[in-house]
């Protein structure tokens, strides 16, 4: 690699990494101060100005917190679990096109960490990791709450996994390729194609109806994945104290929030990917002269449309009731994957016939 391509990457992994950890902590904030706003309270205002520094705090507590490990807990595994159910949301938003790519020395760079070829791979290998986390921190701690909440988990996130894995294989019929990039650089639609180019080279939400119906399974399966309301039922405080990581104290617990506040910015990332074509904003942007302008802007309409999907997230869990279990497994497997597996089998017709 020369020296160029070196830095490029060093720059990518901080900047790409660093964010999502930003987000992750801001998201601790932002859970507190939106359900307080539905709620009609005031949240976090204590910590800094309108309580901005309240994550900060939160890091410092969880830092030099009593550790607690329960008496017959299988030690080893108790301690792996939440770096587990952590890591594989972190090791994902290095397939993420975060923006437009950039042209230096010739070379062509993507805006993400690894732009390889197979990325749609990469995430769902990384996905389906995710639950082993959780239900190995639930058997470890030797307790009967936490291991039902892990055995709830793995059985809901392996349902849901399934749907959600479906509705990708109808973006991929859609775009041609398993590249992160190219799925949402076949999203900008060509110049001068007008309102029809929009619907049929725009976001894949739009074209009616293969795109609009995986990205609802996607949306859905999403909730599932990342244990949120109403689909958090390996954590629901009423029946399992808190689940799988009820056992967990000190940073052992903050990294299981780590982990979920990880996994919803990447979720919430994949569907802009996928589904409302990444940076682009209806072609726009691809208009700008400066390479580094358009990189930014990029950026700023990525994290845009990530933040109204991270606010669905918060919104939803303060208003919807909690499914049951028989709704949840009903809902994943007689529901969601009979549609996702005649979407998929639509899309091929509509992709052969020329409509879409």
């Amino acid at each position: 690699m020369s020296e160029t391509e070196v830095l490029v990457l060093l720059g990518r992994i901080v900047v790409f990494f660093g964010l999502t950890i930003t987000i992750a902590a801001v998201m601790t904030l932002a859970e507190r101060k939106v359900s307080a706003w539905i709620q009609c309270r005031h949240g976090p205002n204590r910590v800094g100005p309108w309580g901005v520094l309240q994550p900060v705090a939160d890091g410092i507590k969880f830092f030099f917190k009593e550790e607690v490990i329960p008496d017959n807990a299988n030690r080893a595994l108790f301690k792996i679990a939440p770096a587990m159910a952590a890591a594989p949301a972190m090791m994902t938003v290095a397939v993420v096109p975060f923006s437009f790519p950039i042209l230096l020395d010739g070379t062509r760079y993507a805006m993400a960490i690894a732009d390889i070829p197979i990325g749609v791979l990469f995430f769902l290998a990384m996905g389906s990791l995710a639950v082993y986390g959780v239900l190995i921190g639930g058997w470890a701690s030797n307790s009967k709450y936490s291991l039902l909440g892990g055995l709830r988990s793995s059985a809901q996130m392996v349902s849901y996994e399934l749907a959600l894995i479906l509705s990708v294989i109808s973006v991929l019929i859609l775009t041609g390729s398993m590249n992160l990039t190219s799925i949402f650089e076949a999203q900008i639609p060509a110049h001068g194609s007008g309102l029809a180019g929009i619907f049929k080279e725009g976001w894949l939400v739009l074209r009616f109806p293969v795109g609009t119906i995986a990205f609802g399974i996607f949306l859905i399966a999403s909730f599932a994945e990342t244990n949120r309301h109403p689909f958090d039922l390996a954590e629901c405080e009423t029946e399992l104290v808190a689940g799988f990581h009820t056992e967990y104290s000190s940073m052992k617990f903050a990294l299981f929030f780590i982990g979920e506040y990880s996994a919803m910015a990447m979720m919430s990332g994949l569907l802009v990917t996928f589904f409302l074509g990444g940076p682009s904003f209806f072609g726009l942007i691809q208009g700008v002269d400066s390479m580094w302008l358009r990189a930014v802007l990029g950026i700023a309409v990525f994290l845009a449309k990530m933040g109204f999907f991270l606010f669905l997230f918060i919104w939803v869990r303060w208003t919807l009731p909690r499914f049951r279990w028989d709704q949840l497994m009903s809902l994943g497997w007689k529901i969601l994957l009979p549609i996702s597996l005649a979407n998929i089998a639509l899309a091929g017709l509509l992709v052969a016939l020329g409509v879409l």
